[in-house]
């Protein structure tokens, strides 16, 4: 039980320092390239390895809850109110809060904000589910303390499993911060490269000026004198 505390505060922990930052530097690298980076098929693997058994366990969970007979334990009356309050809050928890989660982290696996919001919901099952088992072990009949203490052992083999992948995340999202870092600190470090030059070609021709026809001038009538009539002299 210890164990699992520590990974849920150290988790917490991370996900309260470095989930904004890596959110926003994420964003900003999805935003330069126009998609969100694709998340690595063993990731999702693992995940979906995890969900699958923790879907399993709830639905035994729910059915053997439906078995147990709380009305017929050998205990006081306020045991057995306060017991099946704990049945039916977890009854609730599996049938809405618990398929809603699920869901959200199918559409985002590495989702930070999300993967600790269902390591939450599966310490908070697992505390209140541990007393209904004890209950069962101390009033209830052998084959109802049998079938819920599985169940437990189920819960709890999930919750640790999803507390593991949590802290490789926490880890990988910060080895991925560092890097962006280093970039950003290496962009703003590097000396501003120089104006660009813009050269305007302008490749559009000018409209051509129709050619002006030659206009030949017609030749002047050639002048003639007349000669003095022969035989006169001038006096």
């Amino acid at each position: 039980m210890s164990n699992s505390r520590n990974i849920l505060v150290r988790s917490l922990f991370c996900f309260m320092v470095l989930a904004p930052a890596t959110v926003g530097a994420q964003n900003a690298a999805g935003a330069a390239s126009g998609a969100q980076p694709p998340v690595a098929y063993a990731s999702v693997s693992e995940l979906n390895g995890i969900l699958t058994q923790l879907q399993q366990t709830a639905q035994s969970m729910q059915s053997d809850l439906g078995k147990t007979r709380i009305e017929k334990w050998k205990t006081d009356a306020s045991t057995k109110r306060q017991t099946l309050g704990n049945v039916e809050s977890i009854q609730r928890n599996l049938q809405s809060a618990l398929p809603e989660t699920i869901a959200q982290l199918n559409n985002s696996p590495e989702d930070l904000g999300v993967s600790f919001k269902l390591y939450r919901n599966l310490d908070a099952l697992y505390d209140v589910f541990g007393s209904v088992v004890e209950s069962a072990g101390a009033f209830g009949s052998k084959d109802e303390f049998q079938s819920l203490g599985n169940d437990l052992n189920g819960l709890e083999s999930a919750r640790r499993a999803f507390g593991e992948r949590m802290q490789k995340l926490t880890a990988s999202k910060e080895d991925e911060l560092t890097r962006l870092r280093a970039q950003v600190k290496t962009l703003s470090a590097a000396p501003p490269p120089p104006p660009k030059k813009i050269i305007i070609v302008d490749d559009t021709e000018p409209p051509k000026k129709p050619a002006k026809k030659k206009v030949t001038k017609p030749k002047a009538p050639a002048t003639t004198t007349d000669a003095p009539p022969s035989g006169s002299a001038a006096k």
